[in-house]
């Protein structure tokens, strides 16, 4: 095909050493997405939709249907200056059009013009052939390359450029057709690479539409997807031989199909005195360490079974067999060494080293931080009815399975081993203590459950809100990206905590009450010493008030995400919001009522109504409340209303004292049709001092019945189902 003419696919193969596994997808997407924005900027239309990205451990590739084999034409369009700015009286050209012209290239009479809503003005047009399209990919090639998200880019040899690993080909093809560039050190061409033992040979690529099927009989399968298919059905293959069921987590598998390029699964088994350990221990030594698919039996426990995926098609697998047995022998052996050399000492006899470890300089050691967690534990398990005893318990020994051996060497064991080690020694009546230790570090992670065991949320609660409380004190609260204590997922975890487990608690008196567990050396930590060297004074009384409102707050924004997730409006959230709360389980309550309020046909009109009355009030610099004088009321529709909010005060109250706010709004949607006759045959704003102001009443004491549940007036239309 001549350049010009018609349009090709194009392919273009970056070829490397081995690439990070963790990073490859992210790379692969992202290079795919810059060279197709590249082409559309230069006016070469391409499909989004139909581009292609390809990946395994040795390449990035991208392949892109129906490129023109030639840029578009480069029409341009510069305005100028108005007649009246590039002419002078004379209608000779004014420096200002002079100017203009020789920057855009052009002789004066060679400008055009045109008229817009200012009059007529000069206008530079020119229109430039387009170049063929292998002639701009280089650039495009080498842009889209600079913009990939790599932290920390690799020198090799003496060059003076760098990429995530070193480059060893580069195959650029349109159609059949290659295109000449360079690129990190290497020419374009059409040889590729297969897989490294299994094809050791150069592959030449006739057409970028018979790369991927070059590739495969090659022995590479460049389509991630194909390749995570095929480790799929390997790893059900292997495990037959079993007779078990292998666990194949989306995060290994990814890591999997990154690792190789022709992925064959090998059944495996090791020693079953290795079952004793606690199978969370093995599993992560099999998933994290070796990337090993373990193999459960029918009761959902752990066999000594396993699945190695190797990167090979090997005419002896049993020697793969044996290689991989042999690796994880030692690994589950040192689990089997921390395992038995914790349980000789107990989790309590670890308490002792906690003092030893600072938690954070201004907030002392993590054994403080277990007694202010164990003190706030008792006061919270207290108003919520569950076992004081078991839940210091359990808050006392919390941080203690972090200085085992276990812990140490796998870190995120840490609660796992706490349960393990506290269900050995503790009694049998505190086997919730055990449970809580594991329990209260959930949710771990998004889509992750929270605590099931009343002691393990009243643990949970207590951890983050001595967190939060702490580290906001000391002024290390997050700012920006920067998150170091996790602070953001603590808020959230314990909204999630007390949302979900329905638990009425103050949040406000909490927070108040662990900023007041805390040394007053953390406070003046965070306010820093004067010039003199000394400690300004300060007013911790106000500045804990002031941290209380932070927290707060601060929990309320983590909760905004998680209620847009659930697809409810951001509008309704700060209608709840505004009120403040201090039980989130209340907050949540006030939210799916008012949600189902927008459902109702009169939500609309009661919402405009309230934003109305809002407006009417704050002009009236009144504070709704008031006592109503009946003989000031006229008949008709003021009276008509004022019948109807008693009325509903009175329904309203068994209501509000039972929390009952979806039946609350409901009863005040009733009052639709008497507020919209009131607006529609009553002045407020009167010249009558007395009258006006008995209307205001009127208004605010009806502003304050739907108060009790939400600010409705913040509802725009929107965000109000429409109803017939």
């Amino acid at each position: 095909m001549m350049a010009g003419q018609g349009n090709a696919s194009l392919l273009i193969e970056l070829g490397t050493e081995e690439l990070p596994p963790k990073a490859l997808d992210e790379l692969s997407i992202r290079f795919a997405e810059n060279v197709q924005s590249g082409l559309a900027a230069r006016g070469i239309a391409t499909d989004a939709n139909a581009v292609r990205r390809y990946c395994s451990p040795r390449r990035l590739a991208a392949w892109i249907p129906h490129v023109p084999m030639q840029q578009q034409d480069q029409k341009s369009e510069v305005l100028g200056p108005y007649l009246t700015v590039g002419l002078d009286a004379n209608g000779a050209p004014t420096p200002a059009l002079t100017g203009f012209a020789a920057k855009n290239g052009l002789a004066i009479e060679a400008l055009q013009r045109l008229t817009d809503a200012k009059g007529e003005r000069f206008v530079a047009r020119s229109e430039k052939p387009g170049q063929p399209t292998a002639a701009l990919l280089p650039e495009i090639i080498n842009e889209a390359l600079k913009a990939l998200p790599i932290p920390k880019p690799m020198r090799w040899s003496d060059h003076d450029y760098a990429f995530v690993r070193p480059v060893h080909w580069l195959v650029v093809l349109h159609g059949s057709e290659v295109v000449n560039c360079r690129i990190l050190g290497r020419n374009s061409g059409r040889y590729s690479r297969g897989h490294r033992f299994l094809h050791a040979d150069a592959i030449e690529i006739a057409s970028a539409d018979g790369w991927l099927e070059a590739m495969r009989e090659a022995k590479v399968l460049a389509d991630p997807d194909e390749r995570r298919h095929r480790i799929r059905d390997e790893v059900a293959r292997a495990a037959l031989a079993t007779g078990g069921n292998p666990r194949l987590s989306a995060g290994l598998l990814d890591e999997i199909a990154n690792l190789t390029e022709w992925p064959v699964a090998i059944a495996c088994r090791f020693d079953p005195q290795f079952l004793r350990v606690p199978q969370e221990a093995l599993i992560m030594t099999m998933e994290t360490n070796q990337k090993f698919v373990p193999v459960f039996d029918a009761e959902d426990r752990l066999s000594e079974h396993f699945i190695g995926v190797a990167n090979i098609e090997s005419r002896n697998p049993a020697e793969i067999r044996k290689g991989y047995e042999r690796v994880i022998r030692p690994r589950f052996a040192d689990a089997q060494f921390f395992y038995d050399e914790d349980r000789k000492q107990g989790l309590a006899a670890f308490q002792d080293s906690l003092q030893s470890v600072t938690y954070q300089q201004a907030l002392g050691s993590v054994w403080d931080k277990c007694i202010r967690v164990a003190e706030l534990a008792r006061v919270i398990a207290n108003r919520l009815g569950v076992d004081a005893g078991l839940a210091t318990r359990a808050a006392a020994l919390s941080k203690c399975d972090l200085m085992t051996r276990m812990v140490g060497e796998f870190p995120e064991l840490q609660g796992v081993m706490g349960r393990y080690y506290a269900s050995q020694g503790e009694p049998t009546e505190k086997s919730e203590v055990a449970v809580a230790l594991d329990e209260f570090y959930r949710p771990r992670q998004s889509g992750d459950a929270i605590a099931s065991t009343p002691v393990g949320q009243v643990l949970a609660i207590a951890e983050r809100v001595d967190t939060l409380a702490g580290i906001f004190a000391v002024g290390m609260k997050p700012s920006g990206n920067k998150d170091p204590f996790a602070l953001r997922r603590a808020a959230l975890g314990l909204a999630r905590t007390l949302i979900e487990a329905q638990l009425d608690i103050d949040l406000k008196a909490h927070f108040a009450e662990a900023l007041a567990n805390l040394p007053d050396s953390a406070f003046a930590s965070a306010q820093g010493k004067s010039k003199a060297g000394q400690a300004p004074a300060l007013d911790l009384g106000k500045q804990r008030a002031e941290l209380g409102q932070d927290l707060y707050a601060f929990v309320l924004d983590r909760m905004r995400s998680y209620y847009l997730e659930q697809g409810i409006p951001a509008e309704a959230f700060e209608a709840v919001r505004v009120l403040a709360p201090p039980s989130m389980s209340d907050f949540d309550r006030r939210l799916r009522a008012l949600v189902e309020f927008t459902r109702l046909p009169e939500a609309q009109a009661l919402a405009a109504a309230n934003k109305r009355i809002g407006n009417i009030l704050r002009q009236a610099n009144l504070v709704p409340g008031g006592v109503l004088d009946d003989s000031l009321l006229e008949a008709g529709a003021e009276r008509e209303l004022a019948h109807a909010l008693a009325q509903a005060e009175v329904d309203a109250l068994p209501m509000i004292g039972q929390g009952d706010h979806v039946g609350l709004l409901r009863r005040l949607a009733s009052l639709r049709e008497p507020v919209d006759h009131f607006f529609d045959g009553v002045m407020v704003m009167v010249e009558d001092e007395r009258i006006k102001s008995n209307r205001l009443v009127l208004l605010g004491r009806l502003r304050s019945l739907f108060l009790r549940v939400a600010d409705i007036s913040l509802l725009p239309a929107s965000a109000i189902s429409e109803n017939p």
